[in-house]
């Protein structure tokens, strides 16, 4: 995603209306001088290129995109000093007499004020001309002028700014991919009544400095318009993982509804491994499509991945969420199961969400588990899983399987 030139101009042309301050701008001013034609232009490899154009009923002689050589116009000339900014005749001033453009235009007066970014380099140039000399033109009218460039300007380094930025959040998210700059840990998922590890949630930590939660990675990457990409090659090294899982352990990954609806996950899912596969999707973000989103998630069924709903009850659509999406796995929010032993309000919501998973055929895995009195609050309640810190922290591959071997053995 390397900016061209074009991306770094901060109008181009695709300012929405209403929010378009240069155009607006050179409305205004060009009205204001009573001049036929306003622009905004940007210096680009040796040409003045027209980014913005106000000139009613002569569009047919300028428009946006159209360009002239830097050497037939006035900008350099003006920048160097060699014509003054403000011309009210030109026929008075005899650099601007002689140049063809004048007569080819024509060019009777002509106001224009240099743009600079913050460098001071220039970029371009904000001008009104008319085919007429304007005698009256004065002072009075440059500083004006000069206002309304202001404005340009501070929109041409705000701009810039904004695209140096998405620049630098893409080249950093696109180097995490290639350089799979992440860990992937794995948090265990018991079973409430045998005590025993029956799955495990696959976390994904960033290596890159300055340390940044997960969430933060993931939100740049969307910004970026590589969402998908940093989704995919998590998911790619997550998956590979499997074969070392132990047989009776199934791997719970998380997606977006937009990576499910994209039908890429489908390209990573192997038929040997698929039963031993839990797609939690995302209640935290509103689903498009829901139409969508079952078409692409029925041929993953049938292969034996089930579907599970993560932090189900904080996220973005809460309930109707579970019911459009119908999951074999209710995952319950830790705002709901922290507490759960002492908030009658929490407790009462929890029991309705194991009363409706039991209904509807669901399993229930409680989240964010960090008290042996939260834990015996939701056996009681009949939660069928359970995860959190009281029960195994994230970790490597080898400190899971070390947690599932020890349950095992206790409960032999």
């Amino acid at each position: 995603m390397a900016l061209s030139h074009d991306d770094l101009a901060p109008l181009g042309t695709h300012a929405a209306a209403g929010e378009d301050v240069i155009q607006d701008a050179l409305v205004a001013i060009r009205n204001h001088l009573g001049m036929e034609v306003a622009y905004f232009s940007e210096f680009h490899a040796g040409r003045t290129i027209f980014r913005r154009v106000d000139a009613p009923g002569l569009e047919h002689l300028i428009k946006v995109g159209d360009s002239h050589s830097l050497d037939d116009v006035y900008c350099n000339h003006i920048l160097a000093g060699r014509l003054p900014e403000l011309i009210p005749d030109t026929s008075q001033v005899r650099l601007a007499r002689e140049m063809p453009i004048t007569a080819a235009v024509p060019i009777g007066s002509h106001i224009s004020i240099p743009i600079r970014l913050l460098d001071g380099t220039p970029f371009g140039m904000f001008c009104c001309l008319s085919p007429r000399a304007i005698p009256s033109l004065n002072e009075r009218d440059l500083a004006t002028m000069r206002v309304f460039a202001g404005l340009a300007t501070k929109q041409v380094n705000t701009g810039l700014q904004q695209r140096q930025k998405a620049q630098r959040t893409y080249d950093r998210i696109a180097a995490v991919i290639a350089a799979q700059d992440y860990d992937i840990v794995f948090q265990p998922i018991f079973d409430l009544r045998s005590s025993t590890v029956t799955s495990c949630e696959a976390l994904c930590r960033f290596k890159a400095t300055p340390y940044r939660s997960p969430d933060k990675w993931f939100q740049d990457a969307l910004d970026a318009d590589l969402g998908l990409e940093l989704e995919m090659a998590v998911l790619r090294t997550t998956l590979a993982t499997l074969p070392e899982l132990p047989a009776s352990i199934s791997l719970s990954i998380n997606a977006s509804p937009e990576l499910v609806i994209s039908g890429r996950l489908a390209d990573l899912i192997s038929v040997e491994h698929a039963e031993r596969i839990i797609l939690e999707v995302t209640e935290h973000a509103a689903v498009s499509n829901y139409t969508a989103l079952h078409a692409q998630l029925r041929p993953l069924k049938r292969l034996g991945v089930r579907v599970a709903v993560d932090d189900a009850g904080a996220g973005y659509s809460g309930l109707q969420h579970i019911v459009q999406l119908g999951p074999d796995i209710i995952k319950m929010d830790m705002s709901l199961t922290r507490a759960v032993d002492t908030d009658p309000a929490r407790r009462a919501l929890a029991s309705a969400m194991v009363f409706y998973a039991r209904e509807m055929g669901s399993c229930i895995v409680a989240e964010g588990i960090e008290t042996a009195s939260e834990l015996d609050a939701l056996r009681h309640l009949g939660a069928d899983r359970g995860q959190g810190y009281l029960l195994g922290k994230p970790g490597s591959m080898a400190a899971l399987q070390a947690a599932a071997t020890e349950a095992q053995t206790r409960v032999a």
